[in-house]
């Protein structure tokens, strides 16, 4: 279903005022669609990648107020999309509790096959209920966020290229924090360094003996690219220590960085990576973590047997095995995010700052050890609009606002010196990524056979699912939404 009839279902729906079998929808109703005339570029624009928008936003003509009134409709279709997710998750939810109250009621004198359908409907209901909650409360709003920053970008962006432009002209860009990307590698970053590798030691010591951390990849030319990677970029940052790289199994789209230069690449995220670019600027993030002791200044916060109680709490859905339906796949998403509490900035309360200055430090060791630094926006926006309200949870909680993050990224690329011949994607990435691919599979295999507490029911009749894939528009998952409230 394209934009234009998704709206225009939307504003069906409003006008008929008809009600949802959980609750009313016309408090959350969009408004009618724009004028197709202005709604369609609109659209077609703020659906390009940011390295796009970056390069030709100045050369776009929308007025102030067709900007506010796409604004507007994407608030209000953000609104009713999340509102309808919101309500389906309070009706699966009274229809578990239900089946849960049968169940009980009848476990004395139900058949064991009446009793095997009810724990499917019950099984069933769970992963559904978790699937809608999941795309309320971070799905849907991470796909909106992403849309109305590159109206941001559309509307600002241009103003700040003029500054940029003019910073560069008078030289007055070097003055900033860590302007001074000559000297990577002499600059007084994170002074103390080798003083958290006993810190990173012992909490890795304590994760592994809550049985926090997956197993490795074993597969050693998956191993060596991405320790190969690291090591390159270590080489020409900031960082003190040796880094040492680890390469989970796990199908979690994150990396993580301990004190002292311990380096935790998820399987998750090199599969989600299209070429070395995008991978570098993610593992030059973490490093960055590491170099500027951000790890250290976050353990003064918060005791390791907290942070690891809070992880566990997190992680504990996962530990027990594979996936089982979509609403599975959503909810071991949210479950792995446990192994990154150890940066969470929400739970120990900690400045966004942390972020915005890996972000920084995280480009500049990118264009230092060779790679294309831009590699990281187009990371960025991949998540955020190709995989992001599926697989980027982790990802997106606790960094900064899109638009804020995306033009201080790009500002940094301006301030940059040139290089030639920066490395996009190589052979030995492709390589990599075969490889891979034959983990994966092995994997998917393994998950098959291991006991979960979110399917212990065997050979149920699947679940309910979206009609969805990565790639599709968030109103493809919106749209079955407007459909029931039109009908």
């Amino acid at each position: 279903m394209d934009f234009r009839a998704f709206t225009a279902m939307i504003a069906a729906a409003a006008l008929l005022g008809n009600t949802m079998a959980c609750s009313s929808r016309s408090a959350r109703a969009p408004a009618a669609p724009l004028p197709p005339a202005v709604m369609d570029p609109l659209l077609e624009a703020i659906d390009k990648p940011y390295v796009e928008l970056f390069e030709t936003a100045a050369r776009l003509e929308f007025s102030k107020t067709q900007i506010a009134r796409m604004r507007e409709h994407q608030r209000q279709s953000k609104e009713y999309c999340t509102g309808g997710f919101k309500d389906r998750t309070k009706a699966l939810d009274s229809e578990l509790r239900k089946s849960q109250d049968e169940l009980q009621k009848r476990t004395k004198t139900i058949s064991d096959a009446d009793r095997r359908t009810l724990h499917c409907r019950i099984q069933n209901l769970q992963i559904e209920r978790r699937e809608a909650q999941l795309l309320a409360e971070h799905g849907i709003p991470v796909a909106y966020q992403n849309r109305l920053a590159k109206l941001d970008l559309i509307e600002q962006w241009p103003a700040q290229l003029q500054q940029i432009q003019e910073e560069l002209r008078t030289g007055v860009y070097s003055s900033r924090k860590f302007g001074d990307v000559k000297d990577i590698g002499f600059r007084d970053v994170g002074r103390g360094q080798e003083n958290d590798v006993k810190l990173g030691k012992e909490t890795i010591d304590e994760m592994k003996m809550q049985g926090m951390i997956p197993p490795e990849v074993d597969n050693e030319v998956v191993r060596e690219y991405v320790s190969e990677m690291a090591r390159r970029i270590a080489a020409k940052s900031d960082l003190k220590v040796p880094v040492k790289v680890v390469v989970l199994n796990s199908q979690e789209v994150n990396a993580f960085a301990l004190p002292g230069g311990f380096l935790y690449v998820q399987r998750g995220l090199i599969e989600a990576a299209e070429d070395d670019a995008q991978l570098a600027g993610v593992i030059a993030h973490e490093i960055s973590h590491a170099a500027a002791r951000h790890g250290h200044q976050l353990m003064r916060k918060a005791t390791i047997a907290s942070i690891i109680y809070q992880a566990a709490q997190v992680a504990a859905i996962i530990m027990t095995g594979g996936a089982v339906g979509l609403g599975a796949y959503y909810a071991l998403q949210y479950g792995f995010y446990g192994l990154g509490l150890l940066l969470s900035l929400d739970i120990l309360g900690v400045s966004r700052d942390f972020e915005r200055e890996a972000d920084q430090l995280g480009i500049q060791y990118t264009w230092n050890a060779g790679y294309d630094p831009s590699g990281f926006i187009r990371f960025f926006d991949l998540m955020a609009t190709k995989e992001g309200y599926v697989n980027g949870l982790s990802w997106f909680r606790t960094h900064p606002p899109f638009y804020e993050r995306m033009v201080d990224a790009q500002r940094e690329l301006h301030y940059l010196p040139k290089k030639d011949n920066l490395i996009v994607r190589s052979t030995q990435f492709d390589r990599m990524k075969q490889e891979l691919a034959k983990v994966t599979k092995r994997a998917k295999e393994d998950e098959k056979d291991k006991p979960t507490l979110l399917g212990r029911e065997k050979d149920c009749p699947p679940p309910k699912k979206l009609d969805y894939k990565p790639g599709d528009p968030i109103e493809k998952i919106c749209a079955p939404l407007a459909a029931a409230s039109a009908r």
